[in-house]
């Protein structure tokens, strides 16, 4: 791979996802596309990008998928799920008591297995829950991994990462070496495809929002911009998880942290009012 190829997939990757590779990742390009080069016939990247210049639409769609399909596992840090148990739902059940109705977006829904995870625990919870009704959205840019979470199969390899065994007990079917998460948990996730970088008002409102592990790829006018939306697209006294390694300190004061509780925010309601008005078209046609 030249410099001018790897400079061209860096200004294609976050015009179209955000992704903000700096100059001394050809190391992961070469690990993520080498195998789709092969795939797709081509002797290699440089071959790739000719493609890509020539105007081959799928194929840089195949790309971006390559390269912002993250790892992801069950119950993942633990953490957030915790204050999800003990601190999140405890203040929703209350605040939401006369309408009886949470809505729940995971907007790095990835092959399904955080929007699933929320969804065992609030099956879990199913007694307190009892008349009440529960939307959990997941979006995520790549079409090919809503499928696979869709489908909600997974191998063993994949439930026994996070995933304590009274739950694969509870919620899996085994089907020879795969597991498929039962039928009642699938039909609580709903998937639709979204680009964060695009215009999401169109999902409404939410109470609880997973940004997580998504933004640290994103340079930090966007993750301001991407801040500003998600206030306007929560409920006043909603929760913002976020990944272990981000934060909104220092960035934005549209959220404010919840005391104690590392990666969870509540909005800062005299902020997320006058939050300026996101340049969503700009970026949409990038």
């Amino acid at each position: 791979m030249t410099p001018p190829d790897y400079e061209y997939l860096r200004k294609l990757l976050k015009d179209h996802s955000g992704l903000d590779l700096s100059a001394d990742k050809q190391y992961l390009i070469e690990s993520r596309l080498l195998p789709l080069s092969r795939k797709c016939g081509l002797a290699g990247i440089s071959e790739l990008v000719q493609k890509m210049k020539g105007g081959a639409p799928a194929i840089v769609a195949q790309v971006v998928e390559a390269m912002t399909t993250n790892e992801t596992f069950f119950f993942r840090d633990k953490v957030p799920f915790d204050h999800f148990r003990d601190s999140i739902m405890p203040e929703v059940l209350k605040a939401r008591a006369a309408r009886k109705s949470i809505r729940i977006w995971c907007a790095a829904g990835s092959t399904g297995q955080e929007p699933y995870s929320l969804a065992m625990s609030l099956k879990e919870m199913s007694a307190a829950l009892a008349g009440w009704r529960i939307e959990i959205i997941a979006t995520d840019l790549s079409q090919e991994v809503l499928e696979k979470s869709k489908a909600g199969i997974y191998s063993q390899f994949e439930v026994q990462r996070g995933l304590p065994i009274q739950m694969l007990v509870k919620y899996f079917k085994q089907n020879g070496e795969l597991w498929q998460i039962n039928a009642d948990i699938r039909a609580m996730v709903q998937h639709r495809q979204l680009n964060l970088l695009h215009d999401f008002s169109q999902l409404g409102m939410f109470d609880v929002i997973f940004c997580r592990n998504v933004l640290i790829y994103f340079d930090q006018d966007t993750k301001i911009n991407i801040f500003g939306r998600l206030a306007k697209s929560m409920e006043a006294d909603g929760f913002l998880v976020l990944g272990a390694a981000e934060t909104v300190v220092g960035l934005t004061d549209v959220f404010k942290p919840f005391p104690d509780k590392r990666g969870l925010y509540r909005p800062n309601a005299a902020r997320a009012a006058t939050a300026a008005m996101p340049k969503i078209a700009a970026m949409a046609g990038r």
